[in-house]
C-alpha cells in the first residue's frame, strides 16, 4: 500500500469540496447557509460488525454515508458534506481503497454532498471506518423524538424487514433468489428530502429495529404506542416467509427507513409531503408507556427482544 499522504491525494482529494481546502490544512472550513441551524451526526462501521470482509468497497462506502445520511433525514436535514475517518490493515490491497473512494464519489453525486476532511490511520487488524455527516434546516425546525402524544398516528416510509431477512440470506439461513432482500441489506435508501417540519410531531430512523426504534419516541415522547403487525408493510420478498419471519422483521432492524408521529388532521399534509414515496399507518399513539404489539383480532404478540443491541 502507498504511504498515507499519497493515498490521501490519490483516493480522497478529488472528493474534496471546496471547504475542505484540498485536505491541505488541519481542519476545514464550513460557512452554513444564510439563516440556517446546522445538524450533524456521526457514525461507524467495523468490519465483522457491520459488513464482512469480502464485501464489496464500494457498497461499504455508499452505505456508510446512507447511514448518517438517514440520521440527517429523520432531522429533516438538508445534507451539505462529511467528514471521514478510516483505519485500515497494512495488508490491505489498493484496489479496496480504489473501490472505496469510487463508492464514496458515487453517492456524493447522487446526494449533493462533498468530502471536508478527516483523519486516516493504520489498523492492526479489521477495518474501521467513521463518517460525520453534516446538514442543515431552518430555525427550530428539526425534527425530534420527543413530540408525539396520545392520538397521533404512527406511520412508516417503505417496507420494513428486508435488510434482516437480506443479512439472514447472506449467511445462508434463507433463500433470496431474486436478490432483493440481500440488496436492501448492503445498501439502504435513506428518505431524504421529505419537508416534515411542522407537520410530523416526532421521527426517527430505524436503524437498531422498529419496535425498539418505535420505543426512542415513546420514553422521549412519555407516551406509549399500540401497533398492528399485519399492517407493518412487507415487501413481496419478505411476506413470502409469512409468520416465521416476523419477529426478525420488527425487531433486527437496518431498514433505515422512517417511523414518524402525525397528528390526526395533518395525514394528508404528510402524504403529500411524501408524494411517491409509500407509506403505511401501523398504529397510533396512546396514554402510557412502551411499544405494544398486536395481530389483527387485538391479541397482544411478544417477542424476545425489541431491537439490536450494541453492547
Amino acid at each position: 500500500m502507498t504511504d498515507e499522504f499519497s493515498r490521501i491525494a490519490r483516493y480522497f482529494v478529488p472528493l474534496a469540496g471546496e471547504e475542505g481546502l484540498g485536505l491541505a490544512n488541519d481542519a476545514a472550513v464550513l460557512k452554513p447557509p444564510p439563516g440556517r441551524e446546522l445538524v450533524l451526526t456521526v457514525d461507524q462501521m467495523l468490519e465483522g460488525v457491520h459488513f464482512l470482509s469480502g464485501d464489496d468497497p464500494a457498497l461499504i462506502a455508499r452505505k456508510l454515508l446512507r447511514r448518517n445520511l438517514s440520521d440527517l433525514a429523520a432531522m429533516g436535514a438538508v445534507p451539505m458534506g462529511y467528514l471521514l475517518t478510516t483505519a485500515l490493515p497494512a495488508g490491505l490491497e489498493e484496489t479496496w481503497l480504489a473501490g472505496f473512494s469510487a463508492g464514496l464519489a458515487e453517492d456524493q453525486k447522487i446526494y449533493g454532498i462533498s468530502l471536508y476532511g478527516g483523519d486516516s490511520s493504520s489498523a492492526r487488524h479489521d477495518i474501521s471506518l467513521s463518517a460525520t455527516l453534516i446538514g442543515h434546516v431552518a430555525p427550530g425546525a428539526a425534527l425530534s423524538r420527543g413530540g408525539a402524544a396520545p392520538g397521533d398516528e404512527i406511520w412508516v416510509t417503505g417496507t420494513i424487514g428486508d435488510a434482516a431477512l437480506g443479512l439472514k440470506a447472506r449467511f445462508g439461513k434463507l433463500a433470496d433468489p431474486t436478490g432483493y432482500l440481500t440488496g436492501r441489506s448492503l445498501l439502504p435508501e435513506p428518505r431524504v428530502g421529505l419537508e416534515l417540519a411542522g407537520i410530523v410531531s416526532a421521527a426517527i430512523d430505524v436503524s437498531d429495529g422498529l419496535l425498539q426504534d418505535l420505543g426512542h419516541i415513546c420514553r422521549q415522547s412519555g407516551a406509549g404506542a399500540v401497533i398492528v403487525a399485519d399492517d407493518v408493510p412487507a415487501s413481496k420478498q419478505a411476506a413470502a416467509f409469512g409468520a416465521a419471519m416476523l419477529e426478525a422483521r420488527l425487531t433486527d432492524g437496518d431498514d433505515y427507513e422512517l417511523v414518524v408521529t402525525v397528528p390526526p388532521d395533518r395525514v394528508a399534509a404528510f402524504k403529500s409531503a411524501c408524494g411517491a414515496l409509500p407509506v403505511t399507518r401501523i398504529g397510533h399513539m396512546v396514554a402510557g408507556e412502551g411499544v405494544e404489539v398486536r395481530d389483527r383480532a387485538g391479541g397482544v404478540l411478544r417477542f424476545g427482544k425489541a431491537g439490536w443491541r450494541h453492547f
